[in-house]
């Protein structure tokens, strides 16, 4: 996998689902939730319930890592070790940042380009990402 730069676009992902398609279809989602249980979404509410889901990531992090008991209902082993609840709870992270930003008008896109992406120059041509992850 590589990282895009400036002068070239970013690779969509193997589904073939890019980040501001992605932002819609959680927004729809989100939207259908709060009309089905009457929640109301005013600012407040998207930075609250991003926090709440980042303390929920937490709790399944530390499952997940044997720092503390495992949640279930019959307390006994979890089958994956807390892999599953650790990926629901990061989805559940990242859908709700992207409504977040998108109720705050932020383009996440650029957000990352401006913020991060700059640094690319420094790394030296293509990144293998996947064996930088291993090294970190």
């Amino acid at each position: 996998m590589t990282i895009a730069t400036p002068s070239t676009p970013p690779e969509p992902a193997p589904s073939g689902l890019t980040l501001p398609a992605l932002a819609e279809r959680v927004e729809a989602v989100s939207a259908l939730y709060a009309r089905k249980f009457g929640i109301a979404r005013d600012p407040d509410w998207f930075v609250l319930k991003l926090a709440e889901e980042t303390g929920e990531l937490t709790q399944a992090y530390l499952a997940a890592s044997g720092r503390t008991r495992p949640r279930v209902a019959s307390e006994g082993e979890v089958p994956d070790g807390g892999r599953a609840a650790l990926a629901a709870e990061v989805a559940d992270v990242l859908a709700h940042l992207l409504l977040l930003a998108r109720s705050q008008g932020i383009d996440v896109e650029r957000a990352v380009r401006e913020k991060w992406l700059v640094w690319e120059g420094e790394v030296g041509g293509e990144v293998d990402v996947q064996a930088e992850v291993g090294r970190g």
